[in-house]
Parts: structure tokens; C-alpha cells; sequence
């Protein structure tokens, strides 16, 4: 009678933990709803816009964070444990705003200068900087003085920085230029201790995503694919730096023992070192160069030169309204495609297909530009994406496809049917390959004493994480693999006019900037976003448009829940593996990044299209 009391007793206290649990849950949805009221209600009065001062001011580039392609929303409850888990949550940095906001800058009577104050702003691809750099030099057209001051110098800093008039440099401080590099950590032989079994299927010889599970090296014909892309992108780096600080291209390329020559000259000074070769104008202290700005842009009569912010600046400035009644769409696909609905950071393939469609039945809209960030990922929402692309052209409207810094594997399938596929120089794309990943435990289990067995009614029945891969099952997921590969290589074929023998010649996985992918006839022209705006507009007869970015709003809830959670972030400022020794740090991101990158893959098929060597650091 005893058990039966303590069982229903048991009974009893759970039911309450399970009302306890949603009593609480309630309480804090009407504290999150009352904060969200008195949020809107605030937000919502009425108070005026603030006007642009009259003053003349330098306009100080005072980037802070990443620079995207598009700003990502994170689901509230992410921002959260992501925190917690280290992946950080930095202010962004929109491309095109950044762009637009020095071009009016530029013809602002207001903005008397450029100052590029870039020491919170980490490395970024080089093909947005490029970017960036093409609105520097147009504000330099103008007559406006640029100049850049920092302690120290990234290698992307310094590249921004060596489009100004006049560098400053602490005199304690250093340009830090280490090149580019593709390297990755390799698992295999940890897989093997493991007893993780991990079966690869490919088409490709230079398909290397998945070598970092099946090698604990990187093999010969991968080197050879990125020493290739590497290395243009490092010389393209260095052709414009030099040409900028008018210095011969060998100063930014020593050998090693070559630069400890240099420093033992200069007994071991960094900054004079950089004085000397010609990276920088000046030493000068925080000091130093505050009165050089006052000279250049006058005194704010606060012991400072008169300035505005680039996010003040941003935020007060008024947005165009065009006449026209045509638009160009432009819809942007940033991050890894994945089946079904994603949020913004990954390419949904519904996702991305909702906005093109979205783009093809408004009849305000005449073309369509669509910007490609992407090392792919699924092959099947690759494909639901190719075949909306399909659809807008059917409907008599131009698809012109931008390269960011990156569209390969999946990225070149979603770009690979437009009209125009428009890149840069510096853009990797290619990558034309396909595999599948598959991981299961049946050895580890083993030698815990667990076995699997029973009974199946097909040869696919046996098949699983915890029985392994039979040999027919293998050469059934190896077949289909190949068929994807031949149906990748044939739509290529289709679309850019080429043969199969072709299109094989150049893919099997290899990876190619934007100049060998001109040369090779992956892409139609060498150019940034804004030849592929004109390109659209030629292709759809227009004088005069208006430009549509086309993409999913926020709700008013998620727009309160994403600047919710930033500041909270930011208080926080929780990151495990901050918390590790910072010589670890980067190997620590390494590793979850890396085991993040299987669990994300969702393709129904599980195959991928997808180029994991593409990061360039």
C-alpha cells in the first residue's frame, strides 16, 4: 500500500512540476509581451526626424563588426544560447550601405572629409572590399581629403587604409600583412579512435569538402587547386596596394629572411619598418593626429576635430524616391543552401524561391539581379532555386546573376541559368562536384557490448547510424551520386552552351577565381553590383528604374526580439570559448564550426553540392 501512496504521490508532484513549469512560462510571455507594449508605444510616437548638421564635418568610417551581404535575423531564443555556445553576435555591416552611405557622402556640401578609423573592423573577403574601395575613389574624385588613422593595421584594414591621401600610424603600432591562406584540420585518424565510420561519396578529383573526415592531410590535387586561387587573390591584393602606395609590389612579397633583415636594420621597430617601406605616411600619436584633423577639418572646441559617425551619419540620412514606374529586383542569397524555409544567414530553398517568385509576379518589376554569397550546400534546393530562375525568364523578365565573394558548388547551380552571370575578379566560384556524407557507429557500439539485429523486409532495411552501410547500399548511394554530378555538368552544359567533355574539363570539383571562370566560360563578365544593375537594366530596355530589394521583412515582434537580445548579448557578453587560453581559440572555433557543418546538411537526398575550402582567410 506503501508503493502504491509513494507512486501516486510521484503522480502528483510531477503533474505539479509540469504546472509550476507553465505557471512561470505564462508569467514571463506576458512580461516579454508587456516589455514589447511599452517598446512599440515608444517607438511608435511621433518624434522628429533628426536633421543632418549644417556644420561641416569629416565623415569618420568607423566600421565595427562583419561586413554581409544582408543583415541576419536570429531567433530570439538563438541569440541566446548561441552566446552561450560561442558563436558571437557582432553588429553587421550591410555591403550596400556602406557603399551608398560614402556615395552621398561624397556630394553632401555638409561631409569636408573621409576618415577611415577601422580598427574594430575584422577581416573581410576581398572582393567587398573592392568594393568599398571603388566608393573611396569616388569620393577622392570629389575633391574631399581621405585620410586613415590606426594603432595597428589588419591586413583588411590596411588594404581600405591604402586608398587614403595621407596613413597615420602609431609609432608603437604595425601593418600586420600575412597573405592568404586555405588551410583546414583534418579528422580522419580521430574519426578512426573514435570508431566513427565515415563513408564518402563523390564525384570529382578535386571535390576536397570532404577531406578533412576521410585524410589528415590535404592531398596533392587539392593543393594544387587552391595554391591556384590563393595565390591570384594574394597578387590581386598586392597589385592594388602597391599601386596605391605608388612602392614596388616586391616590398609587400619578402622572403622571410629577408624581412629579418629589414627589422634588424630598424633594430626590431615595427612601425618605424613600415615607415621605412612605404606603407604609412606618418607616425603620429592619438595626439598627433587629432591635431592633424583639426587642421584638416577644424576644432570642435572640445579638444577634437569636427566629425560625424558613419552609424550617426547613416541614420539621419534620407532615402532616394525615383519617379520611374519600372523596377530592378534584387534579391540576395547569403550563406549555405538548405532545403525548406531557413532564416536569413542560409538559403532556404523555399525560402529564396518564395522571394523570386515574389519578384516574377510583380509587374512593377522588369529584371531581376540576384546576388550570389554562397559555398552552396544542397543540391536538391539548389535545384527548386535554378528552377524559379527558369520561371522568371519564361515570364520575358532578365536574370542577371552579381558574384559576391563567393558562389561555388551550389552557389554556381543557383547562377548558372541567368541570363548574365557577372563576377569579380577576386570572386571564387566553380567548385562543379557532388557528394554525400555519412556517418554511423556501429564499431564504437560494438565495443561497448551493443549490437544491432532483427529483421527487414528490403535490402535497405539494415541500413542505418547504428548498423552501418551494407556493400550493395554503398554502390547504390555512389550511383546516385554520379547521376547527380552528370545531371550538375549537363544543366552547366545547357545553359553556358558547352559540351559535357567541356564542362567535365573544368569541373570535377576545381575551384576558380572570377578571371579564370571568364577565361573558362563559367561566367559572361568581370564586373561588381553595379555592372550587373546596368546589365539588367540593358537587358530589359530601361532608361530609368527604381531599385527593389526584395526580401522578408521583419515583423514588428521579431524586429523587438532582435534589438532585445543584441543589447542583452552584448551585456553579456558570454562566450565559451573566450574562456579558453587565446592561443586555443582559433583551433577551438575551428572545431565547432567544423562539426556544425554535417549537422546543418539536410539535403532529402543527402547529396551536396557544396565547397568547404572556399574560406578564404
Amino acid at each position: 500500500m506503501k508503493k502504491i501512496f509513494k507512486i501516486i504521490g510521484l503522480i502528483f508532484k510531477g503533474i505539479w512540476k509540469v504546472i509550476s513549469f507553465i505557471r512561470i512560462t505564462l508569467i514571463n510571455l506576458i512580461f516579454l509581451a508587456s516589455i514589447a507594449a511599452i517598446y512599440f508605444l515608444y517607438t511608435s510616437a511621433e518624434s522628429p526626424t533628426p536633421a543632418v548638421p549644417t556644420t561641416s564635418s569629416a565623415l569618420v568610417l568607423n566600421l565595427s563588426g562583419p561586413i554581409v551581404e544582408q543583415s541576419t535575423y536570429v531567433n530570439p531564443l538563438d541569440s541566446v544560447t548561441g552566446s552561450l555556445f560561442g558563436q558571437e553576435m557582432p553588429k553587421e555591416n550591410v555591403l550596400f550601405d556602406v557603399v551608398n552611405t560614402i556615395r552621398q557622402a561624397k556630394d553632401d556640401k555638409t561631409i569636408t572629409g573621409l576618415v577611415l578609423s577601422l580598427q574594430d573592423m575584422p577581416e573581410t573577403n576581398l572582393t567587398k572590399l573592392r568594393y568599398i574601395a571603388k566608393a573611396i575613389n569616388e569620393f577622392k574624385a570629389s575633391g574631399k581629403p581621405v585620410f586613415a588613422a590606426g594603432d595597428f593595421y589588419n591586413q583588411s584594414q590596411y588594404y581600405l587604409a591604402s586608398y587614403a591621401d595621407k596613413i597615420f600610424l602609431a609609432p608603437d603600432g604595425a601593418v600586420m600583412l600575412k597573405g592568404y591562406k586555405a588551410y583546414s584540420l583534418y579528422y580522419k585518424t580521430l574519426l578512426e579512435k573514435l570508431d566513427v565510420s565515415t563513408h564518402i561519396f563523390r564525384v570529382g578529383t578535386y571535390k576536397s569538402a570532404i577531406e578533412p573526415f576521410i585524410r589528415d592531410d590535404m592531398s596533392e590535387p587539392a593543393k594544387q587547386s587552391a595554391s591556384r586561387w590563393v595565390g591570384q587573390m594574394w597578387s590581386a591584393y598586392v597589385d592594388d596596394v602597391a599601386t596605391n602606395r605608388q612602392i614596388d609590389s616586391q616590398v609587400l612579397n619578402p622572403s622571410m629572411d629577408e624581412f629579418l633583415e629589414q627589422l634588424k636594420s630598424v633594430k626590431g621597430d615595427v612601425g618605424a619598418l613600415s615607415k621605412q617601406l612605404g606603407l604609412v605616411d606618418q607616425l603620429a600619436t592619438r595626439q598627433e593626429v587629432r591635431q592633424a584633423m583639426i587642421e584638416a577639418f577644424g576644432s570642435d572646441g572640445q579638444d577634437s576635430y569636427n566629425a560625424v559617425s558613419y552609424y550617426k551619419y547613416q541614420s539621419r540620412m534620407h532615402p532616394s524616391f525615383d519617379s520611374s514606374e519600372d523596377d530592378v529586383a534584387v534579391v540576395v542569397a547569403s550563406g549555405a543552401i538548405m532545403d525548406g524555409e531557413q532564416p536569413r544567414g542560409r538559403i532556404g530553398g523555399d525560402t529564396l524561391s518564395s522571394l523570386l517568385r515574389q519578384a516574377r509576379t510583380d509587374d512593377k518589376v522588369k529584371a531581376v539581379v540576384l546576388r550570389v554569397d554562397s559555398p552552396g550546400g544542397s543540391a536538391f534546393a539548389s535545384e527548386i532555386i535554378r528552377n524559379e530562375i527558369e520561371a522568371i525568364k519564361a515570364a520575358g523578365k532578365p536574370v542577371v546573376v552579381s558574384m559576391s565573394s563567393l558562389a561555388a558548388s551550389g552557389g554556381y547551380w543557383i547562377s548558372m541559368g541567368a541570363d548574365k552571370i557577372i563576377a569579380q575578379p577576386t570572386t571564387l566560384t566553380g567548385s562543379i562536384g557532388i557528394f554525400s556524407v555519412i556517418t554511423t557507429f556501429e564499431k564504437g557500439l560494438n565495443k561497448l557490448g551493443i549490437y544491432t539485429d532483427g529483421v527487414g523486409t528490403t535490402p535497405f532495411s539494415n541500413v542505418g547510424v547504428t548498423q552501418g552501410l551494407t556493400e550493395g547500399a554503398s554502390q547504390a548511394i555512389q550511383l546516385a551520386i554520379e547521376h547527380g554530378y552528370n545531371r550538375f555538368i549537363s544543366l552547366v552544359g545547357q545553359n553556358r552552351d558547352m559540351s559535357l567533355e567541356k564542362v567535365d574539363s573544368v569541373a570535377q570539383g576545381r575551384v576558380w577565381t572570377g578571371q579564370d571562370a571568364m577565361q573558362y566560360g563559367l561566367v559572361d563578365q568581370i564586373g561588381d553590383f553595379d555592372d550587373a544593375l546596368d546589365a539588367a537594366a540593358q537587358l530589359a530596355s530601361l532608361d530609368d528604374y527604381n531599385l527593389y530589394w526584395v526580401e522578408e521583412p521583419l515583423t514588428p515582434a521579431e524586429q523587438f526580439f532582435k534589438d532585445f537580445f543584441s543589447e542583452t548579448n552584448a551585456a553579456l557578453g558570454i562566450d565559451m570559448t573566450s574562456m579558453l587560453p587565446e592561443a586555443w581559440q582559433p583551433a577551438a572555433k575551428q572545431l565547432v564550426a567544423d562539426s556544425s557543418l554535417l549537422a546543418q546538411f539536410n539535403d532529402p537526398k543527402g547529396q551536396y553540392a557544396f565547397c568547404l575550402p572556399c574560406q578564404v582567410e
